[in-house]
């Protein structure tokens, strides 16, 4: 795990390595054993690098070349199936001469250019340059576990890891999304290919990007379609969960270092740390009975006979850290649970430089209880539509609280128009009537409609793992676990997260994730074999946050009010309605919590990067 920063463009050999020295500060904290760089003696390609070192410590060091030097690489990640690779290459008569990951990576260039993407296993962002022929050649992975920022900024386009490399570079010009911030009120994350940053993209999970002479060219060089296999057997999908996960997590721990796991009370971080033999683990909970899973975590963490580190997150701590959170993130995020990560990261670098952890499952096997929805629906999303229709109007004019409200709403709309992921904040209205200037007028559902029309023919529940899978997962999950680590120097590994786990996961009948008995269901019974059946069975909790208990408290309701009245607030949004909207929660009229949580956690985002 590392970070890089980079841009193309003519620009004196001396400015260059002042720009990257500059580029390379903003990242330390992605890679503090080494630093490496490359100025173009022609200034087309110019690149630092900041190294987290696993494989190859001695002498992985970056950048990398080919043999003659024409060709050289940078790569935030690791490469699982490298030694494989290695081979097949060295008998094509290929010379190495690292033991690095990295390496692989320009010879599979070399051979296949930019079809090499198909023959990797890992996590990864990488920028190959070919000094030969000036062109510029960059790939994130398939799921999008690491970040991949770039910018056309005049004739030079920058690149990197993080965003905030972006800010030293001189002629970009900060200035917020208007756009970004009207879509990120519905689903509490950037969602949009265009950052907050105008004028800064995201790389897309499983896409590449070529750069020569000015033209950028993007491209998507993979997708996650499902096939389900409906004649399966469970004795039999449940083995190959079992196999293809084991392998997957010992490939994983791949290094030359200690690599340890998170461990919740859940299913997924349990049946890694299961799997994974004798690894340290690290849990975090909150000063609340209620929000705290630590017991949970040492107690299979004694089953297993490994050693468990633990902290407790103070409510102070929680709230005052929020800034450092939001400035690492690069975006505002507002998923509560990503200070868990924070402090999880936190306490794990401490101990070991790697950690193993659970994200992906849920995506994957069907686990989030939303997922249950279109069978609770069942009986009311099989009548005719105009019929759903009428039931859902009558439903709407009922009093607000009346029982069976929201059902007969919700089975009145298909899949594709109740659906947006697993957060749905603010619907269109409800953010038109926050915002001061509304800069995009298109709902959410215009959004997914991509994602949803990539799954035609598949089942609701299939729909929404897909959208989630394609959305939901780089947006917010995996944001927040690559930036909480790398804030702490930590690298997480997602052993789910693996091209070979999907290829199973993929073929299993939607009854065996989803179904009324259970979410993950399969994947449970595979996780049984290694688990007591209390954790393997557990429900889902992810990481519970007492944010709308706090909201209700006067240090923290004043701390967030006062928020919503600064001026910073009063640029984007109509102050009034979001003290009324507070007020509301405060009394008990509703739980707001969510919404609230949503835009002050914008508000601290805006004043780390422009105030």
């Amino acid at each position: 795990m590392c970070g890089f920063c980079g841009f193309t463009g003519l620009v004196t050999n001396t400015d260059a390595e002042k720009i990257i020295e500059n580029m390379m500060k903003t990242i330390v904290h992605r890679g503090p054993d080494s630093e490496g760089r490359y100025i173009d003696e022609f200034g087309r390609f110019n690149c630092g690098f900041r190294r987290l070192s696993f494989i190859d410590l001695t002498e992985g060091h970056q950048p990398i070349f080919n043999e003659d030097r024409s060709i050289l690489v940078f790569m935030n990640g690791e490469i699982y199936n490298y030694k494989t690779l290695r081979a097949e290459l060295e008998k094509d008569g290929h010379v190495f001469s690292t033991n690095s990951d990295t390496e692989t990576l320009v010879h599979l260039y070399e051979k296949y250019g930019e079809e090499m993407t198909s023959h990797l296993r890992g996590m990864f962002a990488f920028v190959i340059f070919n000094k030969t022929t000036g062109e510029f050649f960059g790939a994130r992975d398939f799921f999008g576990i690491k970040p991949f920022y770039y910018s056309k900024i005049g004739d030079n386009l920058l690149f990197g890891s993080e965003i905030k490399s972006f800010l030293p570079f001189p002629g970009f010009v900060k200035e917020v999304n208007g756009k970004a911030l009207a879509h990120y009120l519905s689903f509490q994350y950037s969602v949009l290919d265009e950052t907050f940053f105008k004028g800064v993209y995201k790389l897309a999970p499983g896409h590449s990007l070529s750069y020569k002479d000015g033209a950028l060219t993007v491209k998507r060089y993979c997708e996650h379609s499902f096939l389900p296999v409906e004649n399966a057997v469970i004795e039999n999908v449940v083995d190959e969960i079992d196999s293809v996960v084991t392998e997957s997590v010992e490939a994983h721990q791949i290094s030359d270092v200690e690599v340890g796991s998170f461990l919740s009370s859940g299913v997924d971080s349990s049946f890694v740390a299961a799997t994974a033999g004798k690894v340290k683990t690290f849990t975090v909970g909150f000063d609340y009975d209620k929000y705290n899973e630590i017991s949970y975590a040492k107690d299979l963490s004694a089953r297993l006979n490994v050693e468990n580190y633990s902290k407790t997150i103070t409510t102070d701590e929680y709230w005052d850290v929020l800034p450092t959170i939001q400035y690492h993130m690069d975006e505002p995020l507002a998923d509560p649970s990503a200070v868990a990560l924070y402090f999880v990261s936190q306490t794990a670098s401490k101990h070991v430089k790697a950690a193993l952890s659970g994200e992906g499952a849920d995506e994957f096997f069907g686990g989030y209880n939303i997922y249950k929805e279109p069978l609770d629906l069942k009986k009311l999303t099989d009548l005719p539509m105009f019929l759903r229709k009428a039931l859902g109007f009558l439903a709407f004019l009922f009093p607000f609280r009346i029982k069976g409200k929201s059902f007969f709403i919700r089975g009145s709309k298909n899949i594709e128009r109740r659906f947006i992921g697993n957060a749905n904040i603010f619907s269109k209205k409800e953010r038109d009537a926050i915002l001061k200037n509304n800069t995009d007028e298109l709902s959410p559902e215009h959004l997914t409609k991509k994602f949803f029309d990539e799954a035609v023919g598949c089942d609701d529940i299939t729909k929404m793992q897909y959208l989630d899978i394609n959305m939901w997962m780089p947006g917010d999950i995996l944001l927040k676990a690559d930036k909480m680590s790398m804030a702490h120097s930590l690298e997480v590994r997602v052993p789910f997260l693996d091209k070979e786990v999907f290829n199973v996961a993929r073929k299993i009948p939607t009854k065996f994730r989803t179904n009324k008995m259970a979410t993950k269901f399969a994947f449970r019974l595979a996780a049984l074999r290694h688990l007591p059946e209390l954790t393997a069975n557990k429900k889902k909790l992810g990481f519970p946050v007492p944010i709308r208990i706090w909201l209700r408290e006067e240090k923290y309701y004043n701390r967030v009010k006062d928020a919503f009245n600064s001026e910073s607030a009063a640029k984007f949004f109509n102050c009034e309605n979001l003290t009324k909207l507070l007020d509301r929660h405060k009394k008990g009229r509703g739980d707001f919590s969510r919404k609230i949580w949503t835009v002050y956690t914008f508000l601290i985002w805006y004043d780390k990067f422009w105030g």
